[in-house]
Order: structure tokens, then sequence, then C-alpha cells
């Protein structure tokens, strides 16, 4: 197992610690998404693997996503926008995009089954970090780098 790999399970930890405290708590800390993001960013610049242009795109992503936070009032809090804007830096763009198609259809077929469980109801949320997880351990498992 080469250190590529270990960094990507690393990630993948800190991914499934923030995970249960967004289940937990149903918020994310804004210092550990820091402190986390500026490690995985340094790493990112220590092994610079994916070009400069794609990690900025990926930043962007996640800019477009703390946007999104602000405009809709939180339906996707601050913390999940947090997290994909430093997944993006990480990732990159593209691996990115691969990544939250993967949460976002997940989180979709949940929420089907959340509304058929439980009826409608337009202010029941749910947990946004965990899908991303589960999407980024498919994406790693399928081959992403």
């Amino acid at each position: 197992m080469g250190i590529n790999e270990l960094i990507h399970i690393g990630y993948g930890v800190y991914l499934a610690i923030l995970s249960i405290i967004d289940i937990r708590i149903q918020r994310i800390p804004v210092w550990l998404v820091t402190v986390g993001g500026t490690v995985f960013a340094a790493v990112r610049i220590w092994q610079p693997e994916i070009p400069l242009i794609v990690v900025l795109g990926g930043a962007v992503v996640g800019v477009v996503f703390l946007v999104i936070s602000k405009a809709t009032e939180e339906a996707l809090g601050y913390g999940d926008s947090l997290v994909i804007l430093a997944m993006g830096i990480f990732l990159g763009f593209w691996s990115l995009l691969g990544v939250l198609i993967g949460a976002f259809l997940l989180s979709s077929f949940f929420a089907a089954a959340f509304l058929i469980y439980r009826g409608i109801n337009k202010r029941a949320g749910y947990p946004f970090l965990p899908f991303l997880l589960v999407s980024y351990c498919i994406w790693l498992w399928s081959g992403g780098s």
C-alpha cells in the first residue's frame, strides 16, 4: 500500500468522524473542517499529482455550494458546503463531481424512502455528510485516486 492510498484512507476516516458528528448533533464544527481541510490541502500541495487548475476548479465548486447555502438559508448547511470546498481542493474538480453525483444520488434514494415511510414533510431534513462519505468510499474502491 502506497502513500497515496494511506492519504485517501486517512481522508475517509476524517469524513467518517465528520459524518458521525453530523448524525449525532446535526452540526459540523467549523474548526474541525478548517483543521482537516488545511491538513489535506497541505497534503495536496506536498503530493501535487493533480494540476493546479483542477484543484482550483474543485475549490470553485465548493464556493458555489457556499453561495447555495447562503441563498437557501442553509437548506444545505454551511458545514456541508465547507466540507465540499475542502474536498474539492483535496480531490480536484473532476473527482469531486463524481463524488457529488454519487452523494446526491444516494441522498435522493434515501429521501424517497424517507418520504414513503414518514410521509411528506417539507421541513424534514437529514445529514448529508454520510452520503458524501459513502460516495467517496465507492469512488475510492472503483479506482479513484
